[in-house]
């Protein structure tokens, strides 16, 4: 069934002990061979909505399928397609990497020799086969997360759910992460990607949902979504001092970051040649120009603050970005 969804979620609810609504009707699609990202600040609902995906966390009422199995009428089908990768390292941490793989593997039936084969396969594309038969105690955060990753893929599943899987690790580890996780979707396996570093999702999701207080605010392609920004931004490297007072632009915002770098916000429809005129009118030079990587973190906390009318949460998510991409 090729036209099936690899996550249909319809009209989802979540209630918990205390009358506090963490999901208020929920519907959302992934498509097969997708690789999606679900945004959203804390407390927005994103670790429920994986929670119930997963069997993890008993849903009020809505329905969940898993390449077409319904959750409630065939749970144990549906855990067989989902790999999941938790923000918290949650194995043993006296066993062996290979140990762990091959163990877990097991739950899942499948023969020991088969589990070896796959768990070489596996942490050898996670760069951790030298590091196989180590105490995984002595495993480096990067390592670790990388770990969890090869351990979820070694039932094979046609869904990959992965919950912040770079937090915490430096920018080297998570973008040679992201080669892995690019690694596997390529080869037909469907992720979804929980986030706070937006650059992440920008890079590597070709659809996107954003959620915020339990509802799905936007979702869609992410070209098509950020299409719709009306703005653009770049940075400027300049040879030399820079003026005393910068040229003024009709309709965008020069601002100087440092005493060699100028940031422009400027309309879409703006023609650069404007903004170059006006800098050889005022004797700027300019030795490079680059574009600002933050355009998902603008509809991020445009979203956001249309919603709730607050910054805080997409405050606290766009800050988290901004370090990560120093």
């Amino acid at each position: 069934m090729p036209n099936v969804p690899a996550l249909r979620v319809s009209n989802l609810f979540k209630t918990y002990d205390g009358g506090v609504q963490a999901l208020k009707g929920v519907s959302l699609e992934v498509a097969p061979g997708d690789f999606h990202a679900l945004l959203g600040p804390n407390g927005a609902g994103k670790s429920t909505l994986i929670g119930i995906v997963s069997a993890l966390v008993n849903k009020t009422s809505g329905t969940v399928e898993v390449f077409g199995i319904d959750l409630d009428a065939d749970r144990s089908g549906t855990m067989r397609q989902i790999g999941l990768v938790p923000q918290e390292f949650n194995f043993n941490m006296f066993e062996k990497p290979l140990d762990i793989c091959v163990n877990y593997a097991g739950f899942y039936g499948v023969p020991r020799a088969e589990a070896l084969r796959r768990a070489e396969e596996e942490l050898g594309r996670a760069h951790l086969w030298e590091k196989a038969h180590a105490t995984s105690r002595t495993l480096s955060g990067g390592m670790k997360r990388r770990l969890m990753i090869a351990r979820a893929m070694m039932t094979r599943p046609r869904l990959l759910i992965l919950d912040e899987p770079t937090a915490g690790v430096d920018i080297e580890i998570r973008r040679g992460m992201w080669k892995t996780l690019q690694e596997i979707n390529s080869t037909g396996t469907t992720i979804i990607l929980t986030t706070h570093y937006l650059e992440e999702a920008e890079s590597l999701c070709r659809d996107l949902a954003i959620i915020d207080h339990g509802t799905i605010i936007e979702r869609g392609p992410m070209k098509s979504l950020l299409a719709k920004l009306d703005v653009e931004g770049f940075l400027f490297d300049v040879e030399g001092a820079l003026p005393d007072a910068l040229p003024t632009i009709e309709g965008a915002c020069l601002v100087a970051r440092d005493p060699q770098t100028l940031d422009l916000d400027m309309p879409r429809a703006m023609d650069l040649n404007r903004v170059f005129a006006a800098f050889a009118q005022a004797g700027i030079r300019v030795r490079s120009m680059r574009t600002k990587s933050n355009r998902l973190e603008e509809l991020f906390v445009r979203l956001i603050e249309r919603g709730d009318g607050e910054a805080g949460h997409a405050g606290t998510a766009a800050s988290m970005d901004r370090e990560a991409a120093q």
